[in-house]
C-alpha cells in the first residue's frame, strides 16, 4: 500500500510540476507573441545581456547536456570527458572568434551570411541545406530526451510523450517565436539548473558530506572509511571487469578527434550563433556570451560528480543482487526497455560485468541521471524535479532548433531565392507554416531516433563542423576566399561527413555495422567530423587559388567587420 501511495505522490509531483512549468512556457508565449519577422526571427534585436545568456545558455545546454552527458561519463569514465571539454570549449571559441564578427556582419542566419558573404545564390541553397540537416539531426537527439522523461515519469509510451512535447515547442515557438523562444528559454535555464543542483547536492551531501558536488566528487566517503569516491569506484569497476574509471580506453586521435569535431561544430550551430543577433550592440553579443559561459559552467563542472555518484549507486544497488529484491526504481524503469536483466544462467542473481557473454543488465545511458534520484532514495519532489528539468533541456534547445529551421525556409529560402517580392505578412506566414513542418519532422525523428542522445547531437556537432566552419572562418578572416572554393569545400566536406555517419554509425551501407576496426585512421563518426572539416578547408583553398577573387566589395566588408568597435559600432550600425 505504501509503495502505491508512493508511486501516485511522485507522479502527482510530476504532474504538478511538469504542469506548471508548462503553464508557464505558453503564458510567456502568449505575453511576447511576435507581430513581425524581426521578432519573429531576432526577437526584435533588445534583448538584455542578461536575459540573451541565460536563453543562450538554455538553447545551449540540450537534452544531451542535462540528460545524456553525465550518462556517458558514468559508464565511459574519463573517455567520456571528450563531450565535456569539446562543447565547453566550442563555446569558448564561438563566443571570442566568431560571435562578435558575425553580429558586426548583420546576418541572423548562417545562410543568410554565407549568401551574401559569398556572394552567391548557389552557397546559399548549399548552406540551407547544411543548415536543416544540422539542425533535424540535433532536433532528433531532443525529442529522444522528451520522450525518455514522458515515458517514465508520466507512465505514457515514448511515442505519445513526445508528440506532447511537440505540442508544447510548436505553440511557443509558432506563436512568439524568437521574441517568445528567448524568454521563455530564461525560465527554462532556471528550471533546468535547479533540477540539476538540487539532486546533486543532495547526493554529495549523502555520499561524502560535502554540499559542493564539484569537490564532493573529490572527497574521501561519508562513511568513515576513509576511502576516496573515485578510489571506491575505480575498485567496483576492475571487480566488474571493466577499466578503472579514472582511466582511458580511447586512442589518443580519437579523444582529440571528436573534442575537436565538438569544438568546431559548436563554432558552426546555426541556433546558437542567432541568439547574438537578438541584443541592441555588438559590446551586449560580448556581454551576453560571457555570462553564458558562466552559466553554462555551473552544469557542465557538476556533471563529473553526477555521473560518479549515478555509478556508484547503481553498482552497489543492482550488481550481485536477487533480481527479487531489486528496488521499486529498477522495475519502474524496466517497463521503459531503457534498462533490462536477461537471466543467462537461471540463478535470480544480476551479473553486471564486462564480459557481455556473461553480462545480464542492458543500463541505457540516458537513464542515469534522470534514474539518479531513485536510486539514492531523495525525496519525491526532487525525483519529479528532474523530470521538469529534463523537458525544459530538450524543449528549449528543440525551440531553437525549430527556429533555425524556420528562418531556413521561410527567409534564406523563400524571401531571398524563390520569391524575393513576399510581404512581410507572407514571409511569417511561410516561418509559420516552417515551424509546423519541422515539428512533423523532428516528431518523427524523436519517436525513430537512431542512437542515445549525446551520440545523436555528437553527429550534428559533426555535421556543422564539416560543413560550416571553414566556410564561417575563412569568410572573416579570409576576403580573398570565394564562393567557388566556399561551395566546393561546403559539398565536399557534408557529403563525407555524411557518408561516414551513414556507413559507420547507421549500417545502412552493409548488412551489419561495420567493426571499429574499420574506422578510417581508429577514429569513430562523432570525431570524424575533423577529417571531413580538413577536407573542406583543403578543397576550398585548393580551388580559391584557381578562380578568380571575390568582388572588391565583398572584400571591403570583410575588412570592415575586422575593425574594433568605434562609434558606429557601438550604437549597433
Amino acid at each position: 500500500m505504501n509503495n502505491i501511495f508512493l508511486t501516485v505522490d511522485v507522479q502527482m509531483w510530476t504532474y504538478i510540476l511538469v504542469g506548471v512549468t508548462f503553464s508557464l512556457y505558453i503564458g510567456i508565449a502568449i505575453w511576447s507573441r511576435a507581430g513581425s519577422t524581426n521578432e519573429f526571427y531576432v526577437a526584435g534585436g533588445g534583448v538584455s545581456p542578461l536575459a540573451n545568456g541565460m536563453a543562450t545558455a538554455a538553447d545551449w545546454m540540450s537534452a544531451a547536456s542535462f540528460i545524456s552527458m553525465a550518462g556517458i561519463i558514468s559508464f565511459s569514465g574519463y573517455d567520456g570527458s571528450v563531450y565535456l571539454m569539446g562543447w565547453t570549449g566550442g563555446y569558448v571559441l564561438l563566443a571570442l572568434l566568431l560571435a562578435p564578427y558575425l553580429r558586426k556582419f548583420g546576418k541572423f542566419t548562417v545562410p543568410d551570411f554565407i549568401g551574401d558573404r559569398y556572394y552567391s545564390k548557389t552557397a546559399r541553397i548549399v548552406a540551407v541545406f547544411c543548415a536543416l540537416l544540422v539542425s533535424f539531426t540535433y532536433v532528433a537527439g531532443q525529442m529522444r530526451g522528451v520522450g525518455v522523461v514522458f515515458s517514465r515519469f508520466l507512465e505514457v509510451d515514448i511515442d505519445t510523450g513526445v508528440i506532447i512535447g511537440m505540442l508544447i515547442v510548436l505553440f511557443y515557438a509558432v506563436l512568439g517565436g524568437m521574441k517568445g523562444i528567448t524568454y521563455t528559454q530564461v525560465a527554462q535555464y532556471c528550471v533546468l539548473i535547479f533540477a540539476f543542483m538540487v539532486p546533486a547536492i543532495f547526493i554529495s551531501i549523502q555520499m561524502t558530506g560535502n554540499p559542493i558536488p564539484q569537490l564532493g566528487f573529490g572527497s574521501q566517503l561519508a562513511d568513515g572509511s576513509e576511502t576516496y569516491l573515485l578510489d571506491k569506484l575505480d575498485g567496483l569497476s576492475a571487480e566488474l571487469g571493466f577499466s578503472e574509471y579514472t582511466n582511458g580506453s580511447k586512442s589518443l586521435t580519437d579523444v582529440f578527434a571528436i573534442t575537436l569535431a565538438l569544438m568546431v561544430g559548436t563554432a558552426g550551430l546555426p541556433h546558437v550563433i542567432v541568439r547574438f543577433f537578438t541584443v541592441k550592440r555588438v559590446k551586449d553579443a560580448r556581454k551576453s556570451a560571457g555570462l553564458a559561459l558562466l552559466l553554462i559552467a555551473i552544469l557542465y563542472t557538476t556533471a563529473p560528480a553526477v555521473a560518479v555518484f549515478a555509478r556508484t549507486n547503481m553498482i552497489e544497488t543492482v550488481s550481485n543482487k536477487s533480481y527479487a529484491s531489486v528496488p521499486d526504481w529498477f522495475k519502474k524503469w524496466e517497463t521503459t526497455g531503457l534498462i533490462s536483466f536477461t537471466d543467462k544462467n537461471n540463478d535470480g542473481i544480476i551479473n553486471y560485468v564486462a564480459d557481455e557473454t556473461q553480462n545480464e543488465l542492458k543500463v541505457d545511458n540516458d537513464i542515469m541521471v534522470l534514474a539518479n534520484p531513485e536510486i539514492a532514495k531523495l525525496p519525491n519532489w526532487v525525483i519529479a524535479l528532474v523530470a521538469a528539468g529534463g523537458l525544459a533541456a530538450a524543449l528549449s534547445t528543440a525551440a531553437g532548433l525549430l527556429l533555425v529551421i524556420s528562418a531556413s525556409v521561410s527567409h534564406d529560402l523563400i524571401k531571398k531565392i524563390i520569391k524575393p517580392d513576399i510581404s512581410e505578412n507572407g514571409e511569417l506566414i511561410a516561418a509559420r507554416l516552417s515551424a509546423v513542418g519541422a515539428v512533423c519532422v523532428a516528431g518523427y525523428f524523436g519517436i525513430n531516433p537512431p542512437d542515445f542522445v549525446a551520440a545523436v547531437v555528437a553527429l550534428a556537432f559533426g555535421l556543422a563542423a564539416a560543413s560550416f566552419f571553414p566556410a564561417i572562418i575563412l569568410g572573416i578572416f579570409y576576403k580573398r576566399m570565394n564562393k567557388e572554393g566556399a561551395i566546393a569545400g561546403m559539398i565536399v566536406g557534408i557529403s563525407l561527413m555524411l557518408f561516414y555517419m551513414i556507413k559507420y554509425k547507421l549500417g545502412w551501407l552493409d548488412e551489419e555495422l561495420p567493426d571499429k576496426s574499420e574506422w578510417w585512421f581508429g577514429i569513430s563518426p562523432e570525431g570524424f567530423g575533423s577529417i571531413a572539416m580538413l577536407c573542406n578547408f583543403i578543397v576550398s583553398i585548393v580551388i580559391m587559388k584557381f578562380t578568380k577573387a571575390p568582388p572588391e566589395d565583398v572584400q571591403e566588408i570583410v575588412e570592415l567587420i575586422r575593425i574594433p568597435s568605434g562609434a558606429k559600432e557601438a550604437q549597433g550600425h
